[in-house]
């Protein structure tokens, strides 16, 4: 029998705690579940492990500045957060471990595709072809689900009920975004001459 999620046994309010020590051990268990985690994980999620009215907010911040000077951090992606391994160690990891396979690896088109999906959606492959002014091919759309960069969305109202196309949760972990909010306006990407056609 599953347990039920609602009835954990979890002592969250930690009364008998002082507070400096109950404010440590929420911190402690906000960076365990983050550690836990293989994607963002939302405020809702954190408030469930901490005493009812705790800031969530604050004990991120102070568990972001308590792993100052560390390897990783916590970044907010998404929605949530997530640990991340700092930028700087980068090529050591690539030296260390076989992560190849992790990587993008996106042409200049296909990185152009997703673009174009993430400034339409939901866009179908004719309405790429419109941008792009060429056939997008059924393998390069292809890539992109593989690495769950885009989602099928919902069918167009047009004739034959074509397929759209979105973004997808991993796309804004892939390129650092909280939102879609965040990608850069359509005007620095036209004067970065990166327009794609549009």
């Amino acid at each position: 029998m599953a347990k039920d999620r609602s009835e954990p046994d979890l002592d969250r309010e930690l009364a008998d705690l002082p507070p400096e020590l109950r404010w440590r051990e929420w911190m402690r268990r906000i960076e365990a579940v983050l550690f836990a985690s293989a994607s963002p994980v939302p405020r809702q999620d954190l408030a469930r492990v901490v005493g009812q009215g705790v800031s969530v907010d604050l004990l991120v911040e102070d568990l972001v500045a308590d792993l100052e000077g560390r390897a990783f951090e916590i970044a907010q992606v998404s929605g949530g957060w997530m640990f991340r391994t700092r930028a700087a160690y980068a090529p050591a990891i690539r030296v260390a471990a076989d992560v190849e396979d992790q990587l993008l690896d996106l042409s200049e088109f296909d990185v152009a595709v997703l673009a174009a999906i993430a400034y339409h959606q939901p866009i179908t492959r004719d309405g790429l072809k419109d941008i792009f002014g060429k056939e997008i091919s059924r393998d390069l759309i292809g890539r992109l689900h593989a690495r769950d960069l885009i989602g099928t969305g919902p069918r167009s109202p047009r004739r034959g009920a074509p397929y759209t196309f979105v973004t997808t949760e991993q796309f804004l972990v892939a390129f650092d975004l909280e939102t879609l909010a965040d990608l850069p306006e359509r005007e620095q990407l036209e004067d970065a001459g990166l327009d794609g056609g549009s």
